[in-house]
């Protein structure tokens, strides 16, 4: 058994290790080698976050899709570069929206230089992952283009915020959907399509990388509220703290409340404070421990990790598709 990829990914099939380990280790030179620049500076600071690390989870699916084709094909590092280019430059911006001083360990990019170093850094990225993707044909062009519009919607109603009348819950998920899932949809597409995989293949894999999209993010944010720290690499509660809502906490308030839970009634009074203040935010976080709303939060994971599952099953029996099942099992334990 070898564990590759993020998640500790088991793989037991040798020649499925041989081909994603070697896959992955092209994927690494390409990105490498994409982000030089002339101007020194740039080469820099496009190289900060890869150098960084991270979980390769996009150019992961690339080559188990590309394992229901041709897995050597010309087009499937390249695309796996695309999708990994792509999403670094959001990290970018995202770290300049959020203010980040932190991202993989290491100061932002933000931080290290100032917001129009690492929004244009962004900027530089996208256009190298353009200049890849325009070799790869109109088609791909296209379902990166409708994959980066949604992505970029998903954004913008996260920054808007949901309008009167609307479901907060199904407001989040709609965010969710759009800013994760639509490329990690179009990265399991993109291998089967590099491929050559029957259009029968590229449509469930681009369902499966949809839904693990968003189970993955709601893994998160369970993690976020249940764990020490050492599984998400983030401070426990970081998002309570920021105030910003998650699954668990649009799940409380959609329930009922509970007049013969006082603790119930305690977490709700907290939520609305400033938990800024390590003392309330030590204490909401230990209430929404204990809270069924986290219980819940972990059903609604695992939901979207079951029907990940169930899209695979009429796929050939196959060491890549044991794989991606495995993803699945990679959403219940992180959520456990």
């Amino acid at each position: 058994m070898t564990v590759v990829g993020p998640f500790g990914l088991s793989v037991q099939d040798r020649d499925l290790t041989r081909d994603v380990q070697a896959g992955m280790k092209a994927v690494e030179a390409a990105l490498a080698e994409t982000v030089k620049s002339e101007v020194p500076f740039i080469t820099v600071t496009a190289s900060h976050l890869i150098e960084a690390g991270g979980k390769r989870f996009r150019p992961l699916l690339v080559m188990l899709g590309a394992q229901f084709g041709d897995p050597n094909a010309p087009g499937v590092v390249p695309a796996a570069v695309v999708v990994e280019l792509t999403h670094l430059a959001t990290l970018y911006h995202d770290d300049v929206m959020d203010d980040a001083p932190v991202r993989r360990g290491a100061p932002s990019a933000n931080a290290r230089w100032d917001n129009s170093v690492a929004i244009l850094t962004g900027d530089f990225l996208f256009s190298r992952a353009s200049q890849v993707l325009a070799d790869l044909g109109p088609e791909a062009v296209r379902i990166q283009a409708d994959a980066f519009e949604r992505l970029v919607t998903g954004q913008i109603l996260e920054t808007a915020g949901p309008r009167p009348g609307d479901d907060p819950l199904q407001h989040y998920l709609d965010v969710i959907a759009g800013k994760t899932g639509s490329l990690i949809a179009v990265s399991g597409r993109f291998g089967a399509l590099m491929a050559g995989a029957e259009d029968w293949v590229i449509e469930i894999l681009t369902q499966y990388g949809e839904r693990m999209g968003t189970a993955f993010q709601l893994a998160d944010d369970v993690l976020d509220i249940a764990s020490d720290g050492h599984e998400s690499g983030k401070t426990p509660g970081t998002d309570l703290r920021e105030g910003v809502p998650t699954l668990p906490v649009l799940l409380l308030e959609s329930m009922p409340v509970d007049d013969s839970d006082p603790e119930d009634a305690r977490l709700r009074e907290l939520l609305q404070l400033d938990l800024t203040d390590d003392q309330l935010h030590a204490e909401a976080l230990r209430l929404l421990r204990r809270h069924p709303a986290l219980e819940r939060a972990r059903r609604e994971t695992l939901r979207y990790a079951e029907e990940a599952r169930a899209l695979l099953a009429p796929l050939p029996e196959c060491p890549a598709k044991a794989a991606l099942q495995g993803l699945c099992d990679a959403v219940a334990i992180r959520t456990m």
